[in-house]
């Protein structure tokens, strides 16, 4: 089972954002200083969760882990498919950095999510306030 990263998504206020950046087709490359030492887990299947307004909103493919450089300057790029997978809306607290999320404790795609017999605009309303 693979195994996710969450981070916070600064600068982004909503996740029609990161979806017109996907829409171009760019891959979209993420910076941090410290590289995962359970990389190869996180490139087997595994995608990075994004907090958007103090909640997890969706999700990226991780494409590659890659480290440049060497000692204090070395740097972690971590490639990322250009699709967007909405989640259903989990609360997180602020947080620096980013962390592993195993798959048990990682939101539902909003794709496999059952409705039921409610009006597709109230799901809609219940997902944005995190309610569903």
């Amino acid at each position: 089972m693979p195994l996710h990263l969450i981070k916070l998504c600064v600068g982004v206020s909503e996740v029609e954002t990161l979806e017109r950046r996907a829409a171009k087709g760019d891959w979209l490359t993420v910076h941090t200083r410290m590289t995962p030492k359970r990389a190869d887990e996180l490139e087997d299947g595994g995608s990075l969760y994004w907090v958007i307004k103090g909640s997890a909103a969706c999700r990226m493919p991780i494409a590659d882990i890659s480290t440049r450089g060497e000692g204090k300057t070395s740097q972690c790029l971590i490639q990322l498919e250009p699709r967007v997978i909405r989640t259903a809306p989990q609360a997180r607290r602020p947080f620096q950095g980013w962390r592993y999320l195993e798959p048990k404790d990682a939101p539902a795609d909003l794709s496999t999510m059952d409705a039921g017999d409610l009006p597709e605009e109230l799901a809609q309303q219940l997902r944005e306030m995190g309610a569903w």
